[in-house]
């Protein structure tokens, strides 16, 4: 049997995964803005529309597995605002669904670990905007939901590398601050184990095995290329975009025991230590 993903903002973890996709036969459908991006994903494979300029109704007629990766906004999820009811009356004809959403969801727990059992508290605006989505789409009657919570995504094109070498890498030092972070060739592994391995209603976390202060990852980046690590900064020196200054607003420990013991998944990169190694390689 013929299997088809319909993936709505068919973007960086996406791609990944359609790779573990196409050599089994299937069909991946990908949204997308733009006709560039639209031949891109042409090119690697996949059957792009752009939308929201597109009549979905054949896509999602034709899907069993569906995958959204486009953020909300202020107005709420884009994808449930337009298609709210057509994928409610596919719903349950779909073997898996998925929404990728963000550690973020948790809010600040001051380093303390939380797990997909953590009631969720997010404290920044982005945290709540995803919170709401994954309760738009639990809502949905039918839907085989798997929600995956996504900690700071990485992998090729995506690094610290490029910061390292032009000097603008930053050593930024909040004392007790972490962050988790995932590869982006764990998340397609972890999507496609969820796929063979259906659990409506579960959610799982999507992080590394080594929650780790970000000074660490830059000065382990410097030492991978032989060049210095860049000096210390304090966190309240440093002058950040309001985005980038939110990041610090929370700090947590992410476990990620779920995606181990019910998918079975093995992480390909552990720790940003054999990520970072595995980037470094590709680009040598």
């Amino acid at each position: 049997m013929t299997h088809t993903l319909l993936s709505f903002g068919h973007g960086y973890s996406a791609r990944e995964l359609t790779k573990h996709l196409l050599p089994h036969g299937w069909r991946v459908i990908g949204t997308t803005r733009t006709s560039e991006k639209a031949d891109e994903l042409a090119a690697s494979g996949v059957e792009p529309l752009i939308w929201p300029d597109s009549d979905m109704s054949a896509a999602i007629e034709a899907a069993d597995h569906i995958l959204i990766s486009a953020g909300p906004d202020g107005d709420g999820d884009p994808t449930l605002n337009l298609l709210r009811d057509q994928i409610t009356r596919k719903s349950s004809e779909l073997r898996w669904a998925g929404y990728l959403s963000t550690t973020g969801v948790y809010g600040d727990f001051d380093g303390a670990w939380v797990d997909e059992m953590t009631p969720l508290n997010p404290t920044t605006k982005r945290g709540q905007l995803r919170k709401a989505a994954e309760e738009d789409w639990s809502s949905v009657a039918g839907l085989p939901l798997h929600i995956f919570r996504l900690a700071g995504i990485y992998g090729p094109g995506r690094g610290p590398f490029a910061k390292v070498r032009n000097g603008t890498a930053r050593r930024v030092i909040k004392e007790g601050q972490v962050f988790s972070r995932i590869h982006v060739e764990d998340i397609a592994q972890i999507l496609w184990a969820s796929i063979q391995r259906p659990n409506p209603g579960a959610a799982y976390n999507m992080c590394d095995d080594d929650p780790a202060p970000p000074q660490d990852v830059i000065a382990h980046a410097a030492n991978l290329l032989s060049m210095p690590v860049p000096p210390a900064m304090a966190f309240e020196d440093a002058e950040f975009t309001p985005m980038a200054r939110s990041f610090y607003a929370e700090n947590k420990k992410v476990r990620n025991d779920r995606i181990k013991t019910e998918l079975g998944v093995k992480l390909i990169h552990p720790t940003y230590r054999e990520g970072l190694q595995s980037l470094l390689g590709q680009m040598t």
